[in-house]
């Protein structure tokens, strides 16, 4: 199980993070996606060279094992050292140099060099042994690279944190969000390693392969950093069916306040339009229909009644944030009733009620649409309005 996950870190590392690079190369030699792919690309093949497929490909040799050991180590750290380059040239610009990050990074990893070479750790297996006059300097390997991983990537977790909780909403913020979490999957990946600490001291052991619990989490690092650089090139057809959904839920729920607004108002049903389809541009559609009837029954709209309907709505426990929304809907129910009864209140070119300001998107209005047929339906204020306008208009229910 351990050795699938790591074979699925290492192809999708591999794969999206190329995929960045081969995007830097072509179309915008931008440091910064050199600096993630460096990471995405660092952290699969440090999961590629412990792997048992690597060592029995090799001819389980002594040489490539005890290379292995440190290689698998010493990319991760590299990994590191690009993430965090890449999340400095997102705060200073493209043009950022490393900083002192940098040099930490190259520190640790001539530190993990002479400590693992003073070690002399030797693989055996499915573990790594170190004798016992190289026990010290293996312990102190293990804790160099926690010692280096763990605040690097606390202080990564809180930059990326940073941004996302900044940045617009949209595949922006999600991407920035999984690179987060695949950086607190890295955390506790590089925290697994304590458990290490105890073995290295009592019997001079490490496991050279990576246990399940590593394994997943290794896996999961991967799999949200590559989400999170990848998102602007697959979200988008992953979006598409919620999208649709969203639309054609829209389109469902208004459908009451429509139908009552065409046969009022007949001539809002725009002709068919061939070559068109979709549930989006359906919803486009109705939204327009909508509007259009709510202008044409300017005349019947009584301008004195939207104050009438909000201190009733009050009075009868509306909460705030429905107030405006049981005001339209009343509004409208009323103004149905006048058109019904051919009762004018002003002139053909009046105005109509303001209403609430929506964004200029169909799927806002729709939503604000959705909630005045809901209160059209279901208010009790919105009963009360129609069945007055009805007893003073002498209009049968």
């Amino acid at each position: 199980m351990s050795e699938t996950l790591a074979y699925l870190a290492c192809v999708l590392g591999f794969a999206g993070f190329s995929a960045k690079l081969l995007e830097a190369g072509r179309d915008q030699p931008a440091k910064r996606l050199w600096y993630l792919s460096g990471f995405g690309i660092c952290i699969a093949l440090g999961i590629t060279v412990s792997t048992a497929a690597m060592d029995a490909l090799t001819g389980h040799s002594p040489w490539y094992a005890q290379f292995a050991t440190f290689a698998g180590d010493a990319l991760k750290i590299g990994a590191i050292g690009f993430t965090v380059a890449f999340a400095r040239s997102m705060r200073l610009g493209d043009g950022a140099k490393l900083g002192w990050h940098a040099v930490v990074t190259w520190v640790a990893l001539l530190a993990e060099a002479v400590l693992f070479v003073r070690a002399s750790p030797v693989r055996s297996g499915a573990y790594t042994y170190a004798a016992s006059a190289g026990r010290p300097y293996y312990f102190a390997y293990e804790v160099v690279f926690i010692l280096y991983g763990v605040p690097s990537l606390v202080l990564l977790a809180v930059t990326f944190a940073s941004f996302a909780s900044r940045a617009r909403g949209g595949s922006l913020r999600l991407g920035l969000w999984l690179i987060f979490s695949g950086v607190v999957a890295a955390v506790a990946w590089t925290l697994w390693d304590l458990d290490d600490l105890r073995t290295v001291m009592r019997i001079g052991r490490v496991d050279a392969t990576d246990d399940l619990p590593s394994a997943v989490l290794g896996a999961a690092c991967v799999v949200l950093s590559v989400a999170g650089a990848t998102l602007s090139a697959w979200g988008p057809s992953l979006a598409a069916p919620v999208r649709w959904l969203r639309a054609y839920r829209g389109y469902r729920r208004i459908e009451p306040l429509w139908t009552v607004l065409r046969d009022a108002v007949p001539g809002i049903a725009l002709d068919p339009a061939r070559g068109y389809g979709g549930v989006e541009f359906a919803l486009y559609r109705r939204v327009i229909e909508i509007r259009d009837g709510h202008l044409a029954l300017r005349p019947y709209f009584d301008p004195h009644l939207p104050a009438r309907v909000e201190a009733l709505a009050r009075r009868s426990g509306v909460p705030a944030a429905d107030l405006v929304v049981t005001t339209e809907a009343a509004a409208l129910a009323a103004a149905l009733v006048a058109s019904e009864a051919g009762h004018r209140y002003q002139p053909d070119d009046a105005e109509g009620p303001a209403g609430e300001p929506v964004d200029a998107d169909v799927l806002a209005e729709a939503a604000w649409l959705v909630r005045v047929t809901r209160a059209w339906r279901h208010s009790a204020v919105v009963r009360q309005v129609r069945g007055e306008a009805q007893r003073e208009l002498g209009v049968t229910a």
